[in-house]
Protein backbone atom coordinates (compact mmCIF):
# COMPACT_ATOMS: atom_id res chain seq x y z
CA UNK A 1 0.00 0.00 0.00
CA UNK A 2 1.35 3.68 -0.98
CA UNK A 3 0.67 6.49 0.96
CA UNK A 4 0.08 10.34 0.69
CA UNK A 5 3.54 12.36 0.53
CA UNK A 6 4.25 15.91 -0.45
CA UNK A 7 6.25 16.06 -4.01
CA UNK A 8 10.04 16.09 -4.02
CA UNK A 9 11.33 19.35 -2.18
CA UNK A 10 8.46 20.32 0.29
CA UNK A 11 9.64 18.46 2.95
CA UNK A 12 13.21 20.62 2.39
CA UNK A 13 11.49 23.50 3.80
CA UNK A 14 11.80 25.05 6.82
CA UNK A 15 8.84 26.35 8.43
CA UNK A 16 8.92 30.24 8.89
CA UNK A 17 9.27 31.22 12.67
CA UNK A 18 7.05 34.07 13.57
CA UNK A 19 8.42 36.55 16.49
CA UNK A 20 7.59 35.38 19.76
CA UNK A 21 5.06 36.92 22.04
CA UNK A 22 5.23 35.49 25.23
CA UNK A 23 7.00 34.49 27.91
CA UNK A 24 6.57 31.11 30.02
CA UNK A 25 5.98 31.08 33.35
CA UNK A 26 4.90 35.56 32.64
CA UNK A 27 1.66 36.97 32.63
CA UNK A 28 2.92 39.63 30.70
CA UNK A 29 5.65 40.38 28.55
CA UNK A 30 6.72 43.26 26.41
CA UNK A 31 6.68 42.33 22.61
CA UNK A 32 9.65 44.21 20.56
CA UNK A 33 10.31 41.03 18.60
CA UNK A 34 7.64 41.52 15.00
CA UNK A 35 8.34 45.08 14.04
CA UNK A 36 5.14 46.30 14.47
CA UNK A 37 4.44 50.02 14.96
CA UNK A 38 4.52 51.19 18.57
CA UNK A 39 1.53 53.81 17.52
CA UNK A 40 -0.66 51.30 16.32
CA UNK A 41 -2.68 52.39 13.23
CA UNK A 42 -4.99 55.23 12.28
CA UNK A 43 -8.22 55.45 14.18
CA UNK A 44 -9.64 56.44 10.61
CA UNK A 45 -8.44 53.19 9.81
CA UNK A 46 -9.97 51.44 12.96
CA UNK A 47 -13.62 52.99 12.23
CA UNK A 48 -13.75 51.80 8.47
CA UNK A 49 -12.62 48.01 9.83
CA UNK A 50 -15.90 48.06 12.53
CA UNK A 51 -18.49 49.53 9.67
CA UNK A 52 -16.90 46.87 6.96
CA UNK A 53 -17.31 43.85 9.67
CA UNK A 54 -21.21 44.85 9.82
CA UNK A 55 -21.18 43.10 6.59
CA UNK A 56 -19.54 39.87 7.29
CA UNK A 57 -22.06 37.54 5.50
CA UNK A 58 -21.33 39.67 2.08
CA UNK A 59 -17.96 38.56 -0.13
CA UNK A 60 -15.20 41.49 -0.80
CA UNK A 61 -14.41 42.94 -3.91
CA UNK A 62 -12.32 40.32 -5.83
CA UNK A 63 -10.61 42.99 -7.73
CA UNK A 64 -10.19 44.92 -5.17
CA UNK A 65 -10.96 48.38 -6.77
CA UNK A 66 -11.25 50.53 -4.04
CA UNK A 67 -8.25 49.51 -2.62
CA UNK A 68 -5.92 49.73 -6.12
CA UNK A 69 -7.15 53.49 -6.53
CA UNK A 70 -6.59 54.04 -3.05
CA UNK A 71 -3.53 52.93 -3.47
CA UNK A 72 -2.66 54.54 -7.32
CA UNK A 73 -4.27 58.04 -5.98
CA UNK A 74 -2.04 58.28 -2.88
CA UNK A 75 1.48 57.13 -5.36
CA UNK A 76 0.08 58.50 -8.78
CA UNK A 77 0.18 54.69 -10.19
CA UNK A 78 -1.96 53.07 -12.84
CA UNK A 79 -4.37 51.04 -10.82
CA UNK A 80 -4.22 48.52 -13.40
CA UNK A 81 -0.95 47.71 -12.36
CA UNK A 82 -1.46 46.76 -8.96
CA UNK A 83 -2.10 43.31 -7.26
CA UNK A 84 -3.09 43.04 -3.26
CA UNK A 85 -2.85 40.18 -1.31
CA UNK A 86 -2.79 38.37 2.00
CA UNK A 87 0.24 40.50 3.07
CA UNK A 88 3.28 40.66 1.08
CA UNK A 89 4.20 36.89 2.01
CA UNK A 90 1.26 36.12 -0.44
CA UNK A 91 2.73 38.06 -2.98
CA UNK A 92 5.90 36.61 -3.25
CA UNK A 93 4.41 32.82 -3.40
CA UNK A 94 1.94 33.91 -6.49
CA UNK A 95 5.40 35.40 -8.24
CA UNK A 96 7.26 32.29 -7.46
CA UNK A 97 3.89 30.24 -8.70
CA UNK A 98 3.85 32.17 -11.69
CA UNK A 99 7.17 32.77 -12.72
CA UNK A 100 9.36 29.58 -11.16
CA UNK A 101 9.67 26.23 -12.86
CA UNK A 102 10.70 22.88 -11.42
CA UNK A 103 14.41 23.50 -11.35
CA UNK A 104 14.90 27.25 -11.89
CA UNK A 105 16.86 29.56 -9.73
CA UNK A 106 16.00 32.49 -7.78
CA UNK A 107 18.67 34.32 -5.72
CA UNK A 108 17.88 35.83 -2.64
CA UNK A 109 20.80 37.51 -0.25
CA UNK A 110 22.59 35.60 3.12
CA UNK A 111 20.58 37.24 5.66
CA UNK A 112 17.53 38.12 3.48
CA UNK A 113 13.63 37.89 4.71
CA UNK A 114 13.19 33.60 5.11
CA UNK A 115 10.02 33.92 3.10
CA UNK A 116 12.12 34.30 0.07
CA UNK A 117 13.63 31.24 -0.16
CA UNK A 118 10.36 28.84 1.03
CA UNK A 119 8.11 30.71 -1.65
CA UNK A 120 11.06 29.84 -4.56
CA UNK A 121 10.98 25.80 -2.56
CA UNK A 122 7.12 25.96 -2.53
CA UNK A 123 7.03 26.77 -6.38
CA UNK A 124 9.70 24.13 -6.91
CA UNK A 125 12.56 26.21 -7.62
CA UNK A 126 15.74 26.31 -6.69
CA UNK A 127 17.19 28.93 -4.02
CA UNK A 128 20.13 30.55 -4.28
CA UNK A 129 21.93 32.54 -1.80
CA UNK A 130 24.86 35.08 -2.49
CA UNK A 131 26.82 36.84 0.02
CA UNK A 132 26.16 39.89 1.68
CA UNK A 133 29.32 42.86 2.17
CA UNK A 134 28.96 44.54 5.75
CA UNK A 135 25.82 43.00 6.45
CA UNK A 136 24.18 45.28 3.05
CA UNK A 137 23.12 43.84 -0.11
CA UNK A 138 25.76 43.28 -2.73
CA UNK A 139 25.39 43.49 -6.17
CA UNK A 140 27.90 42.31 -8.20
CA UNK A 141 27.83 39.38 -5.94
CA UNK A 142 24.04 39.12 -6.98
CA UNK A 143 24.94 39.62 -11.12
CA UNK A 144 28.17 36.73 -10.29
CA UNK A 145 26.04 34.18 -9.04
CA UNK A 146 22.62 34.57 -12.27
CA UNK A 147 23.41 31.73 -15.09
CA UNK A 148 20.93 30.78 -17.74
CA UNK A 149 18.29 28.77 -14.67
CA UNK A 150 18.22 32.54 -13.11
CA UNK A 151 14.36 34.01 -13.17
CA UNK A 152 13.82 35.61 -9.89
CA UNK A 153 16.25 37.66 -8.04
CA UNK A 154 14.80 38.53 -4.43
CA UNK A 155 16.12 42.27 -2.64
CA UNK A 156 14.42 43.72 0.39
CA UNK A 157 15.18 47.10 0.62
CA UNK A 158 15.64 48.28 3.28
CA UNK A 159 16.41 44.43 4.67
CA UNK A 160 15.28 42.46 7.15
CA UNK A 161 16.72 41.65 9.89
CA UNK A 162 19.64 43.78 9.42
CA UNK A 163 18.29 46.84 8.70
CA UNK A 164 20.09 48.42 6.28
CA UNK A 165 19.97 49.24 2.25
CA UNK A 166 21.36 50.01 -0.67
CA UNK A 167 20.80 53.64 -3.03
CA UNK A 168 18.67 53.73 -5.91
CA UNK A 169 21.83 53.92 -7.85
CA UNK A 170 22.48 50.24 -6.87
CA UNK A 171 19.15 49.50 -7.75
CA UNK A 172 19.65 50.57 -11.15
CA UNK A 173 22.89 49.36 -11.87
CA UNK A 174 21.43 45.69 -10.38
CA UNK A 175 18.15 46.08 -12.85
CA UNK A 176 20.46 46.81 -15.72
CA UNK A 177 23.00 43.79 -15.21
CA UNK A 178 20.08 41.37 -15.21
CA UNK A 179 18.84 40.05 -18.04
CA UNK A 180 15.43 40.61 -19.56
CA UNK A 181 14.00 37.54 -18.86
CA UNK A 182 15.06 37.38 -14.92
CA UNK A 183 12.04 39.46 -12.82
CA UNK A 184 13.74 41.73 -10.13
CA UNK A 185 11.68 41.47 -6.35
CA UNK A 186 11.71 44.74 -4.67
CA UNK A 187 10.50 44.63 -1.24
CA UNK A 188 9.65 47.90 0.18
CA UNK A 189 8.26 46.84 3.20
CA UNK A 190 10.15 49.41 5.48
CA UNK A 191 10.19 52.45 2.82
CA UNK A 192 7.94 54.83 4.95
CA UNK A 193 10.74 54.89 7.28
CA UNK A 194 13.80 55.60 5.54
CA UNK A 195 15.19 59.13 5.63
CA UNK A 196 17.78 59.01 3.06
CA UNK A 197 17.87 61.01 -0.40
CA UNK A 198 19.40 58.48 -2.11
CA UNK A 199 16.76 56.20 -1.14
CA UNK A 200 13.37 55.09 -3.48
CA UNK A 201 11.29 52.55 -3.18
CA UNK A 202 11.47 51.67 -6.50
CA UNK A 203 7.72 53.09 -8.28
CA UNK A 204 10.14 54.96 -10.75
CA UNK A 205 12.01 52.31 -11.71
CA UNK A 206 9.27 49.90 -12.02
CA UNK A 207 7.64 52.57 -14.44
CA UNK A 208 10.38 52.34 -16.41
CA UNK A 209 11.37 48.59 -16.60
CA UNK A 210 9.76 45.52 -17.91
CA UNK A 211 10.94 42.94 -15.36
CA UNK A 212 10.75 44.63 -12.20
CA UNK A 213 8.47 44.63 -9.75
CA UNK A 214 8.19 46.29 -6.29
CA UNK A 215 6.07 44.81 -3.02
CA UNK A 216 4.57 46.87 -0.13
CA UNK A 217 2.55 46.27 2.67
CA UNK A 218 0.13 47.49 5.41
CA UNK A 219 1.69 45.61 8.29
CA UNK A 220 4.25 48.17 9.24
CA UNK A 221 3.73 51.74 9.19
CA UNK A 222 0.52 51.67 8.78
CA UNK A 223 -0.21 49.33 11.47
CA UNK A 224 -2.56 46.73 9.86
CA UNK A 225 -0.08 43.33 10.26
CA UNK A 226 -3.48 41.30 11.82
CA UNK A 227 -4.88 42.35 8.93
CA UNK A 228 -2.28 40.72 6.59
CA UNK A 229 -2.81 43.64 3.13
CA UNK A 230 -0.10 43.77 0.67
CA UNK A 231 0.24 44.89 -2.44
CA UNK A 232 2.93 44.85 -5.57
CA UNK A 233 2.92 47.86 -8.40
CA UNK A 234 4.23 45.28 -11.65
CA UNK A 235 4.36 45.46 -15.53
CA UNK A 236 1.03 44.16 -16.85
CA UNK A 237 2.83 40.88 -17.95
CA UNK A 238 3.48 40.05 -14.26
CA UNK A 239 0.50 41.57 -12.78
CA UNK A 240 -1.92 39.70 -15.22
CA UNK A 241 -0.19 36.73 -14.22
CA UNK A 242 -0.76 36.71 -10.44
CA UNK A 243 -4.30 38.07 -11.03
CA UNK A 244 -4.68 34.10 -13.25
CA UNK A 245 -3.06 32.18 -9.95
CA UNK A 246 -4.75 34.33 -6.97
CA UNK A 247 -7.55 33.72 -5.35
CA UNK A 248 -10.57 35.35 -5.88
CA UNK A 249 -11.33 36.67 -2.96
CA UNK A 250 -7.57 36.58 -1.07
CA UNK A 251 -8.46 40.37 0.97
CA UNK A 252 -10.83 40.58 3.26
CA UNK A 253 -13.48 43.41 2.94
CA UNK A 254 -12.81 44.89 6.52
CA UNK A 255 -8.89 44.71 5.63
CA UNK A 256 -9.79 46.55 2.35
CA UNK A 257 -11.83 49.04 4.43
CA UNK A 258 -8.76 49.44 6.70
CA UNK A 259 -5.94 49.91 4.29
CA UNK A 260 -8.17 52.30 2.18
CA UNK A 261 -8.44 54.74 5.37
CA UNK A 262 -4.63 54.57 6.74
CA UNK A 263 -3.21 55.10 3.37
CA UNK A 264 -5.49 58.40 3.37
CA UNK A 265 -4.37 59.72 6.97
CA UNK A 266 -0.75 60.86 6.01
CA UNK A 267 -0.95 62.52 9.06
CA UNK A 268 -0.66 59.23 11.50
CA UNK A 269 2.12 57.79 8.87
CA UNK A 270 4.14 61.08 9.36
CA UNK A 271 3.47 60.63 13.19
CA UNK A 272 4.53 57.34 13.32
CA UNK A 273 7.55 57.63 11.34
CA UNK A 274 9.12 60.64 13.20
CA UNK A 275 8.30 58.97 16.42
CA UNK A 276 10.51 56.04 14.44
CA UNK A 277 13.70 58.20 13.39
CA UNK A 278 13.74 59.49 16.90
CA UNK A 279 14.37 56.67 18.50
CA UNK A 280 16.59 54.97 15.99
CA UNK A 281 18.75 57.95 16.97
CA UNK A 282 18.61 57.58 20.59
CA UNK A 283 18.91 53.85 20.99
CA UNK A 284 21.62 53.41 18.41
CA UNK A 285 23.71 56.14 20.98
CA UNK A 286 22.46 54.47 24.07
CA UNK A 287 23.23 50.65 22.72
CA UNK A 288 26.95 51.79 21.25
CA UNK A 289 27.73 53.73 25.00
CA UNK A 290 27.64 50.49 27.14
CA UNK A 291 29.29 48.79 24.38
CA UNK A 292 26.93 47.05 21.90
CA UNK A 293 27.36 47.12 18.37
CA UNK A 294 24.44 48.76 16.47
CA UNK A 295 24.13 47.84 12.85
CA UNK A 296 23.28 51.53 11.07
CA UNK A 297 19.24 50.98 10.21
CA UNK A 298 17.10 53.17 8.39
CA UNK A 299 13.95 51.10 9.02
CA UNK A 300 11.75 50.31 12.91
CA UNK A 301 14.40 48.32 14.39
CA UNK A 302 17.96 47.43 15.41
CA UNK A 303 20.15 44.78 15.26
CA UNK A 304 22.32 44.56 18.03
CA UNK A 305 25.61 42.33 17.82
CA UNK A 306 27.23 41.20 21.07
CA UNK A 307 30.97 40.59 21.13
CA UNK A 308 31.37 37.40 23.04
CA UNK A 309 33.69 38.56 25.56
CA UNK A 310 33.44 37.53 28.79
CA UNK A 311 29.87 35.71 28.73
CA UNK A 312 28.04 38.87 26.58
CA UNK A 313 26.52 36.17 23.79
CA UNK A 314 23.26 37.15 22.85
CA UNK A 315 21.92 34.66 23.91
CA UNK A 316 23.03 35.47 26.95
CA UNK A 317 21.22 38.64 26.93
CA UNK A 318 17.98 37.33 25.24
CA UNK A 319 17.77 35.17 28.25
CA UNK A 320 18.24 38.04 30.75
CA UNK A 321 16.11 40.65 28.92
CA UNK A 322 13.30 37.41 28.74
CA UNK A 323 13.92 37.87 32.99
CA UNK A 324 12.56 41.16 32.76
CA UNK A 325 9.54 40.22 30.74
CA UNK A 326 11.09 41.89 27.59
CA UNK A 327 11.29 39.86 24.11
CA UNK A 328 13.64 40.33 21.72
CA UNK A 329 14.07 39.09 18.05
CA UNK A 330 16.74 36.19 17.73
CA UNK A 331 18.46 35.89 14.47
CA UNK A 332 19.98 32.93 14.61
CA UNK A 333 18.27 31.23 11.83
CA UNK A 334 19.54 34.37 9.61
CA UNK A 335 22.85 33.40 10.05
CA UNK A 336 23.17 36.12 12.81
CA UNK A 337 23.61 34.07 16.02
CA UNK A 338 25.59 36.98 17.54
CA UNK A 339 22.70 39.32 17.22
CA UNK A 340 19.26 40.25 18.62
CA UNK A 341 17.04 42.41 16.53
CA UNK A 342 15.18 44.88 18.72
CA UNK A 343 11.67 46.29 17.20
CA UNK A 344 11.56 50.25 17.63
CA UNK A 345 8.92 50.79 20.64
CA UNK A 346 7.32 52.99 22.57
CA UNK A 347 9.21 55.60 24.57
CA UNK A 348 8.82 53.57 27.89
CA UNK A 349 9.51 50.10 26.14
CA UNK A 350 12.42 50.96 24.71
CA UNK A 351 13.84 52.54 27.87
CA UNK A 352 13.16 49.41 29.72
CA UNK A 353 15.31 48.13 27.24
CA UNK A 354 18.07 49.81 27.34
CA UNK A 355 17.90 49.88 31.39
CA UNK A 356 18.17 46.11 31.18
CA UNK A 357 20.78 45.68 28.85
CA UNK A 358 23.14 48.44 30.56
CA UNK A 359 22.62 46.07 33.70
CA UNK A 360 23.34 43.19 31.45
CA UNK A 361 26.63 44.62 29.93
CA UNK A 362 27.93 45.68 33.49
CA UNK A 363 27.38 42.47 34.46
CA UNK A 364 24.49 43.29 36.92
CA UNK A 365 22.24 40.90 38.48
CA UNK A 366 19.28 40.34 36.49
CA UNK A 367 16.00 41.61 38.24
Amino acid sequence: MGEITPRDGIEGITPYKAGEAKIAGRDTAIKLSANETPLGPSPEARKAYLEAAQSMEIYPDGGYGGLRGAIAKRYGLDASRIVCGNGSDELFHLLAQAFLGKGDEAIHTEHGFAVYRIATQAAGGVPVEVTESGLTTDVDAILAAVTDRTRMVFVANPNNPTGTYIPIDEVKRLQAGLPGNVLLIMDAAYAEYVQRNDYEAGLELVATSPNVVMTRTFSKVHGLAALRVGWLYGPETVVDAMNRVRGPFNVSAPAQAAAMAAIEDTGHVAKSVAHNQEWLEKLTAQFTAIGIEVVPAVANFLLLRFSGEDGKTADAADAFLRERGLILRGTASYKLPDCLRMTIGLAEQNELVVAALTDFMAGSASS
